[in-house]
Parts: structure tokens; C-alpha cells; sequence
């Protein structure tokens, strides 16, 4: 009798010991299979490639750039669902063929009113300054993403609503759980951003140029000289005074503190705007604009912060004797003359017609076509459409 006591006793106990393993087994696997479905994926751009000289730049640890992000990015930017009346996207304002500007002096937003800017090109924006909009008031692209959504006049969107909208969505579900694991207001600019990172404007003739495959015309060679040069009397160097403003092979202002942004004389000190003074609160800094980058600048009128300039010969006249004096006005501005200075109020580059057309033909050797059309930035609501219409046709 004892010996069968003892037996069931163990029996009982392998039996427990069985079951628990049973268990652990179960549990284990099914945890495995919850994080694998709920994994998000890293699948890095392995083909992103930038030109050696733009410089390095440095994307955020906590968003890195993944397909999966990207893709996201691109549908949210041309998806009117960011605005309050479904009928405003990033795209509205940020129209690829004119380089992601819209063509207006200032940009119209749901509520109908003129916006107070020109709506910047979204180009290269890994490099330059590292504050973003004209009056540098966002420090991330993550940041800039977040302020048209909310912006009353702009796209006036509850970030929260917009979350429980887009959680609606099986596409979008979908979309967000590979890039960032669920649908959240982080993940909608974190997306957006990693999208806007891509846009690269590295194949102008300019471009090309660098990298040895073509020439410049001589006209285009004489505006790219100029383009390049600070103008000294003193050796007889003539110059468009340019690159004191637009780096070299980027064309946007320089990245270091506040070097890309400045007063370039568009008016005097009782008309002018705050600017960087909306960021630093700092005097010194009022009338100060960020340099835009001169990437497309052919197809990307009017210009300035408040597109006040029609034409690149416009913007062109106002350098060679429409400056206004102001307190923060740049002191490379003012020394900037092709002739030595016989007056102290006028300022002026002094540029004689041949030179001023050179320049602008240099200008249009920055426009980079296969950016304006790469499919890869265009609208994915437009390529669905025409995808199911093709596949219509095949069963018609």
C-alpha cells in the first residue's frame, strides 16, 4: 500500500510538474507571438545617399529613417485628414512641381485668411540652420510639423481628434503599427519629419557640374563667379555678394548658432517685422529671416518671407539699390560694392546689366528636375488611383 501511495504521490507531482511546463511553454510562445506581431520593424534606407558635399547630417536617435516611416510620412503629408475641414494637406501649401512652395505670396490656410509667410521650400533640410520657418521659431522638423496642423488659420486640427481618426483607418492602422508601433501624435510628426528628411535636391546642372559631367555656358559661369565672390574694390574683384548669405554648394544659410538667418534690407527700422526676435527675444535680432535655400529657385516665386518680389530680376534690384537702412541691417550688406563708396547712404551692389542677367542664368542652373518629378515625393493618393483605373481597364 505504501509503496503505491508513494507511486501516485510522485505521479501526481509529474503530472503538476508537466502541467506547469505545459504552461510556461504556452505562456512563452504566446508572448513570442505578441511581440513579433507587434514588432516594429527597422528597415533602415539603405539606398538614402546625400552628396559628400552638403556636409554630414545628423538624423534623431528616437526616429530613425525607415521605409515604414517614410511611407507613412508621405501619405500624411498629402492627406487633407490633417485638417479641420478635410480639404487642406501639407501638399496644399507644398506643391512638389514648384519645389514644395505654392506659388502665392502668402499661403492660404481652412480659415481663408493670408497667412503671414511665404511658405518655404522643403528642400535639403538636414542642412542649413537648425531652426525652422522664416523667423526660425521651430528647432526640429518633428516641431515644424506639429505647428501648421494646429495653427488655427492653417489646418486648426485637434491632435488628439486627429489620432482617433486616423485610429479609424485600417490603412493607417497598419501603417503606424510598422512604423511606430500604434497611431499616436508623436508617431504623425515623427512621420511627417522622416518624409520631409528625404526630399533632396542634389541633380541641378549646378550639380552636375560639381561632379565633373558638364560645363556651364559662359554666361552661367560669369553669375556662378559672381554668385561666389564678396566684391573688393581694393583688387578689382567683382562680386554679388551671394555666398555672404547663401553657403556654396547647399545655397541656404550657414548652420552655426544664428549665422543663416539675416536683415537683408527690406525695410527700414519703422516697418520692420520681428523675425528671429520671435525666438530670442533679443533686439539685435529683429528684422533678422531665415536665408532660404536658392535649390529650384527659378520655379519657387515670389520671394522673400512675404513674397513681396515677383521675379528674380526683382529680387535682383532690390541688392543693387533697393536696400533700406534699419539698426540690424547685415554689415555685409552695407560693405557689399562693386565701385568704391562715394556715399554713405546709398547702398547699393552696383552690378551693370550683363552681370545682374549672368547671375539669374546661374540661378536657373539650380533647378534640379528630376526632384520636381521623382515619384518617389509625389502624391501616393494619386498612384492607388491610377492603379485601380489601370486594373479597371484590364477587366473592361
Amino acid at each position: 500500500m505504501l509503496m503505491k501511495a508513494i507511486t501516485l504521490v510522485v505521479a501526481i507531482r509529474l503530472a503538476v510538474i508537466a502541467l506547469v511546463i505545459a504552461i510556461v511553454i504556452i505562456i512563452v510562445i504566446a508572448s513570442t507571438s505578441y511581440y513579433f506581431s507587434h514588432k516594429k520593424p527597422v528597415t533602415h534606407l539603405v539606398e538614402f545617399t546625400a552628396p559628400f558635399v552638403f556636409g554630414r547630417f545628423i538624423v534623431p536617435e528616437d526616429n530613425p529613417l525607415t521605409k515604414e516611416s517614410v511611407e507613412l510620412g508621405r501619405r500624411l503629408f498629402y492627406d487633407p485628414i490633417l485638417s479641420s475641414n478635410n480639404q487642406v494637406s501639407c501638399a496644399t501649401c507644398h506643391k512638389q512641381a514648384l519645389a514644395f512652395t505654392d506659388g502665392l505670396k502668402t499661403s492660404i490656410g481652412v480659415s481663408g485668411t493670408p497667412l503671414s509667410f511665404n511658405a518655404m521650400s522643403l528642400v535639403n533640410l538636414m542642412w542649413g540652420p537648425k531652426h525652422f520657418f522664416w523667423d526660425g521659431r521651430s528647432p526640429s522638423l518633428e516641431d515644424q510639423a506639429l505647428h501648421p496642423i494646429e495653427h488655427i488659420d492653417e489646418m486648426a486640427r485637434d491632435i488628439d481628434q486627429l489620432v482617433v481618426e486616423l485610429n479609424k483607418d485600417k490603412t493607417y492602422k497598419k501603417l503606424f503599427k510598422q512604423a511606430y508601433g500604434s497611431v499616436t501624435a508623436q508617431g504623425i510628426v515623427k512621420a511627417l519629419a522622416n518624409f520631409q528628411r528625404t526630399l533632396i535636391s542634389a541633380n541641378s546642372r549646378y550639380d552636375q557640374y560639381l561632379r565633373g559631367e558638364i560645363t556651364l555656358s559662359p554666361q552661367e559661369e560669369q553669375g556662378r563667379k559672381l554668385f561666389m565672390a564678396h566684391p573688393d574694390t581694393k583688387v578689382t574683384l567683382r562680386g554679388g555678394n551671394c555666398i555672404d548669405c547663401h553657403s556654396q554648394f547647399l545655397t541656404s544659410g550657414f548652420a552655426t548658432a544664428f549665422d543663416g538667418f539675416s536683415n537683408n534690407g527690406l525695410d527700414n527700422d519703422q516697418a520692420l517685422q520681428a523675425g528671429l526676435f520671435t525666438l530670442t527675444n533679443n533686439e539685435a535680432h529683429r528684422g533678422l529671416f531665415k536665408a532660404p535655400t536658392l535649390r529650384n529657385i527659378a520655379v519657387t516665386a515670389p520671394y522673400m518671407h512675404d513674397g513681396r518680389f515677383a521675379t528674380l530680376e526683382q529680387v535682383l534690384a532690390h541688392y543693387n539699390g533697393g536696400i533700406k537702412r534699419s539698426k540690424t541691417l547685415s554689415p555685409l550688406i552695407i560693405e557689399a560694392d562693386n565701385i568704391p563708396k562715394t556715399q554713405n547712404d546709398h547702398i547699393s551692389l552696383n552690378l551693370n546689366e550683363q552681370e545682374i542677367v549672368a547671375i539669374i542664368a546661374f540661378l536657373h542652373t539650380l533647378t534640379d528636375e528630376e526632384f520636381l518629378a521623382n515619384s518617389a515625393f509625389a502624391n501616393p493618393f494619386l498612384e492607388q488611383s491610377l492603379e485601380r483605373n489601370l486594373e479597371k481597364s484590364r477587366h473592361d
